[in-house]
């Protein structure tokens, strides 16, 4: 087939979780025999190194068609979803596929010409923190066309799948995300760079925006009596105001430690040598951080919203989410008690989120 994705930055990127999950389907689909191509967003990342690579024009076979956008918070993504989607209409595509609400509001477009539409749904993006009203209703217009015209609707979540049947009466396909398992590596770059040693420290990695928390868990951490550091490793997205002001909470204490963004080896011990990883978010998709450290065999402490309960099930501590006294009660619980050995997380991860797998029933949804 020739499929055409749409709706992340750029890839290869790990600027987001959407991009993580466009370049492992594609460059996957390629490798089957599909012609498959991506359309990047024009416009520096200055967090990822690999931003030159994502300026090529091919990459891993997959092919790359750089579309021009305007960067600016609640209008990037759509004039860039309007100039891929004109784009994609000629592109003689068997299947294009849109991931993220915001560009899904250009699908019906692409519909009037007759090509299959896929729409997966990463969050219910309209109800993130960082948004204003226009792009709000922008986001929460994109969620409506996609549930009204697109031929398939993937979501990551059970709870997601009952949202737009009580919603829309929209029926959809729960495919969630895969992991290619890594293996953890001993503290050496973070130990030089950070002074960071296995297990002396509680990881968050994310994105630093509103709803993923962070600020619950400073506040949390602040008050609780420990020789363990905190560590916050990821870069901003469209909050520049809220970044600074994480950066202005993490002042008073000199036990947090901000990396910035991460990528690569320095991610890869930081996962593999915290002795617990917290994602105290109040609004989530299917958290790719999260699988990748249960993945890692970290302990991990997450808010008790349905999307981070459904994933992690029984291999994950959890608190009452944006409850910063309930947080603080459950970090001091866990360092009392001490660590425990997550080799069932890591098991129970490969054996249910393989790239594989999602591949093949993506695959199912474009030849129906």
């Amino acid at each position: 087939m020739k499929i055409a994705m749409l709706g992340h930055k750029r890839i290869p990127s790990r600027e987001g979780g959407v991009e993580i999950v466009v370049e492992e389907l594609a460059t996957r689909m390629v490798r089957q025999g599909h012609e498959v191509v991506a359309y990047n967003r024009k416009g520096k990342h200055v967090s990822d190194e690999r931003y030159a690579v994502a300026q090529q024009k091919e990459y891993k076979g997959v092919r790359i068609i750089s579309v021009p956008t305007i960067e600016k918070k609640g209008l990037n993504a759509l004039f860039y979803s309007f100039f891929a989607t004109i784009k994609a209409v000629f592109g003689r595509y068997d299947v294009i596929h849109y991931h993220a609400e915001g560009s899904c509001a250009m699908l019906w477009i692409p519909k009037l010409f007759g090509i299959r539409i896929i729409a997966t749904i990463h969050g219910l993006d309209w109800q993130r923190a960082k948004w204003g009203g226009f792009a709000t209703k922008y986001l929460l217009f994109g969620e409506k066309i996609a549930a009204k015209k697109a031929d398939e609707v993937i979501v990551l979540s059970k709870n997601m799948q009952r949202y737009f049947k009580e919603t829309y009466q929209r029926e959809t396909r729960y495919i969630p995300n895969g992991l290619t398992l890594s293996k953890p590596r001993e503290a050496s770059l973070i130990t030089k760079k950070y002074g960071l040693r296995k297990e002396d420290y509680i990881l968050f990695l994310a994105r630093i925006v509103p709803e993923k928390g962070v600020h619950y868990l400073i506040e949390a951490f602040k008050q609780t009596d420990t020789d363990k550091k905190l560590v916050i490793a990821g870069g901003a997205s469209h909050t520049t105001d809220y970044y600074q002001n994480i950066k202005d909470m993490v002042k008073e204490d000199q036990r947090i430690i901000m990396t910035g963004f991460v990528q690569d080896a320095l991610l890869e011990e930081l996962y593999s040598n915290c002795c617990l990883y917290v994602l105290p978010s109040d609004v989530e998709g299917m958290p790719i951080s999260l699988l990748e450290a249960m993945g890692y065999g970290r302990d991990c402490l997450v808010s008790d919203i349905p999307e981070n309960t459904e994933l992690a099930g029984e291999y994950a501590r959890t608190f009452q989410h944006g409850n910063v006294e309930d947080l603080k009660l459950q970090i001091e619980k866990f360092l009392e008690e001490g660590n425990y050995d997550g080799s069932t997380s890591r098991e129970y991860i490969e054996q249910n989120f393989d790239w594989d797998f999602v591949v093949e029933q993506t695959l199912e949804l474009y030849r129906k």
